[in-house]
């Protein structure tokens, strides 16, 4: 049996004294990592919790962050990561309807969520500060972990249980929980550290937050080589400028992020100053990288090896492609590759029939790095874990919703999505999710959220609105009310307020003019 934690438990053993997570200039070494992790999971253990718990971690990005995540990982519970940056209501969302027994956080994070509801929490564990008594949980303060022996507790469960759970935009305007088991998750990780060549001289960059399927590759992967998770401090990777200089200075050897970050990197972060001779591989993956930044940063650093990946959260990383060489044409895309091993794809028509290499079908994916379901959604899963029976066979596939088509070499080429959910800035977004906010709004009669195509960002967001007679309001306060409910992503970059919508000859709304229209010429995008 192989369980996600013991990744970490291995790496202690094989390299005790390597650095195992760095943040801002300090490390903790494997061997410190495993001892702090067992002293999370006794403390959680003795105050009641245990295998098959759900535990939340409302923390900003930082050691610490790792540390109780494999702490709860050894409890044999699930950890929860919910963006530091989500509005309080989110937060207190996500808790009460994964049911989480328990809560990492700090406490001026505390403080700012509404518990008074929850029936469920049980446990807070501070990180920061003391507790303060406003909610029926039992808050521990940091110093009881450090009280704790440091020796490995016997490990119950197996690898079907579920590790993490991923909460990602939905259509009804709530977060639906992604759960990834134990295998589905080591099934990714170990294929990455092998197709990538990880070793325990690496030192990998994390620039995607905890509650980001990307850092799934930033943490396990590493650990399952002995390399150094070199996590990059919020502050830091908003600016072009700090986050190269970042590269240069903590010697990246591989680097991974959505595109739109590296775009960024190629436009303002003066990459042809920097010495990043360490660094040897860059993947990328969430969105579209447009081809002329691409052909921009390998002519700005040639020496890296890239890596297009792809594979929505429910998936992990299902294909991928070596980037040999970049298209002179910018209208081209970049192909989304073949499927790794241990995934089976597969492109199908409305019918689930194989459609021929240069046609185009939905993406439909099996193996065993799929998700077990959404949490608490059972008729939410089977929509999308279909039984389709190909060649007289009949296996579960998950419908991915990508339109793709085979080109001739075999690699995939991603088209489009046929819902709609979109990317921007790597997240994945359900415009009906930012409806759902916007209807909820008391002035607000209709409204439609719609992609508006961005090279830097894959996707900007705009919003029309017709408010209801008599009602006012303007687009600081829209915006400002979805603010308040929704991530800071997902906040519409442009709200227009209009009379009327335009309506297909079936009365619906057309989006596709609105999408059309752009932005307003007096109106400018905006940078989350």
């Amino acid at each position: 049996m192989k369980l996600l934690d013991q990744l970490l438990t291995n790496a202690a053993s094989c390299f005790p004294d390597r650095p195992a997570v760095r943040f801002r200039g300090t490390e903790l070494s494997y061997l410190e990592l495993e001892c702090l992790s067992n002293q999370v999971a006794r403390t959680l253990k003795s105050l009641g919790l245990g295998q098959g718990d759900r535990v939340a971690l409302y923390m900003d990005k930082s050691a610490v962050a790792v540390v109780v995540l494999y702490g709860i990982l050894k409890l044999g519970a699930s950890y929860v990561p919910i963006d530091p940056l989500a509005p309080a209501r989110r937060a207190s969302y996500i808790l009460d309807n994964c049911r989480t027994d328990g809560l990492i956080t700090t406490s001026e994070k505390l403080k700012s969520l509404d518990l008074s509801d929850n029936r469920f929490l049980k446990v807070v564990l501070l990180t920061e500060g003391e507790g303060e008594g406003t909610n029926r949980a039992c808050q521990v303060p940091w110093a009881e972990v450090l009280r704790q022996e440091s020796e490995p507790m016997e490990r119950p469960g197996n690898a079907e249980d579920q590790a993490y759970i991923l909460y990602t935009s939905g259509s009804t305007g709530f977060p639906k929980g992604v759960m990834i088991s134990h295998r589905a998750a080591l099934s990714f990780v170990d294929w990455a550290a092998s197709e990538f060549g990880l070793t325990s001289v690496d030192r990998l960059s994390n620039h995607a937050p905890l509650h980001f399927d990307l850092s799934i590759f930033d943490i396990f992967a590493a650990a399952s080589a002995g390399a150094c998770t070199v996590l990059v401090p919020p502050d830091v990777s908003i600016f072009p400028l700090e986050l190269s200089r970042f590269m240069e200075e903590e010697r990246i050897t591989v680097w991974y992020s959505v595109p739109s970050v590296l775009t960024r990197l190629v436009l303002h972060g003066q990459l042809e100053s920097r010495k990043l001779d360490a660094l040897r591989t860059i993947l990328f993956a969430g969105e579209v990288f447009p081809v002329k930044f691409l052909r921009q940063l390998v002519q700005l650093l040639p020496g890296p090896e890239y890596y297009n990946l792809y594979g929505p959260t429910e998936t992990n990383v299902c294909t991928f492609y070596p980037v040999e060489r970049v298209p002179d044409d910018d209208s081209v895309t970049i192909p989304i590759g073949k499927q790794c091993a241990g995934c089976e794809v597969a492109v199908l028509d409305p019918e689930r029939r194989r459609v021929t290499p240069g046609e185009e079908g939905e993406l439909y994916v099996r193996g065993a790095t799929l998700m077990s379901g959404y949490w608490g959604m059972p008729e939410k899963t089977r929509e999308v874990m279909a039984d389709v029976e190909l060649e007289g066979k009949s296996n579960v596939y998950y419908r991915t919703g990508d339109v793709v088509k085979q080109l001739d070499d075999g690699n995939l080429l991603f088209l489009g999505r046929r819902d709609e959910m979109i990317k921007s800035r790597g997240y994945r977004i359900e415009l009906g999710e930012i409806e759902a906010v916007l209807y909820a709004h008391p002035a607000v009669e209709i409204a439609a959220a719609v992609p508006v195509p961005d090279e830097q960002f894959g996707n900007l967001i705009k919003a029309v609105v017709v408010l209801k007679p008599g009602a006012v309001a303007g687009e600081s306060g829209l915006k400002s009310h979805c603010l308040e409910r929704l991530p800071r992503y997902m906040v519409p970059d442009v709200v227009e307020i209009r009379s009327s919508l335009p309506r297909t000859s079936s009365g619906k709304i057309d989006k596709k003019q609105l999408i059309s229209g752009g932005f307003p010429q007096d109106q400018k995008k905006t940078s989350l």
